[in-house]
């Protein structure tokens, strides 16, 4: 295998390892909530104080929920 093709696989792999790391759903729920967040940001219909306290919002139930969604697949699994 090329040299190249090598560094660009393992610098892809480094990537995606370090950004979704073991659980994809929280990688995905952080894109979600950035994505509304650009969106807006764009329109501008929030303040910027309002628009920090609506994301941190969003990402803590995203967090919530997908942690909520793997304890009850691991419950499940157990009984």
């Amino acid at each position: 295998m090329q040299p190249i093709v090598r560094f660009l696989r393992g610098f892809g792999r480094f990537w995606y390892d370090f950004i979704v790391g073991d659980d994809p759903k929280i990688a995905i729920g952080v894109a979600v909530v950035l994505g509304v967040g650009g969106v807006l940001v764009a329109r501008e219909t929030v303040s910027s104080e309002a628009l920090v306290v609506v994301l941190a919002a969003l990402l803590l139930t995203a967090f919530t929920v997908t942690m909520a969604l793997d304890v009850s697949r691991h419950q499940r699994l157990r009984a």
